[in-house]
């Protein structure tokens, strides 16, 4: 599109929750628009959280959204050419990308764990996620300490 900005498209809230953080996780989640199969592994995977972390006295939507905002990162490196060298600059990311980039991390290491089913593997990383621990929450660490030691090579940006 040379000249307007595509338009942002309305997403509606879900139908358990009411919320539309939900969708936009289940529709990261979703294959090949098997929308209501993502859904029944979202829920599903809420109500093991809930069952597994039934003393803390939380309820497991706020568990997963506790899970999300730990695996959130604040910065990221960008590669940038500057006189024939490339140099990792940290930039600090838009609210949305934030949250786009968290929910696609916890989506990605689910995917990546061992288990039965994905409502098992989410779950399980929604659960780590929560506790601090688990491989989106290493990511997001790891990425931290990139732009950290990056941090002389801030004056690039632009």
């Amino acid at each position: 599109m040379r000249k307007s900005k595509p338009k942002k498209r309305v997403i509606l809230p879900d139908p358990k929750f009411n919320d539309k953080l939900v969708t936009r996780f289940v529709n990261d989640l979703m294959y090949d628009g098997k929308k209501s199969i993502a859904f029944s592994i979202f829920y599903e995977a809420l109500d093991m959280v809930g069952a597994r972390m039934k003393d803390k006295d939380v309820a497991p939507l706020d568990i997963w959204k506790r899970a999300l905002e730990n695996v959130t990162p604040a910065v990221e490196v960008k590669s940038r050419r500057v006189g024939g060298a490339n140099f990792q600059v940290p930039m600090e990311i838009r609210p949305e990308r934030k949250i786009s980039i968290s929910i696609k991390n916890l989506i990605l290491y689910a995917r990546k764990r061992s288990g039965k089913s994905m409502a098992e593997k989410l779950a399980a990383e929604i659960q780590a996620a929560y506790n601090e621990e688990g491989g989106a929450f290493k990511k997001k660490e790891e990425t931290h300490r990139m732009a950290e030691a990056n941090r002389a090579f801030a004056h690039f940006r632009f």
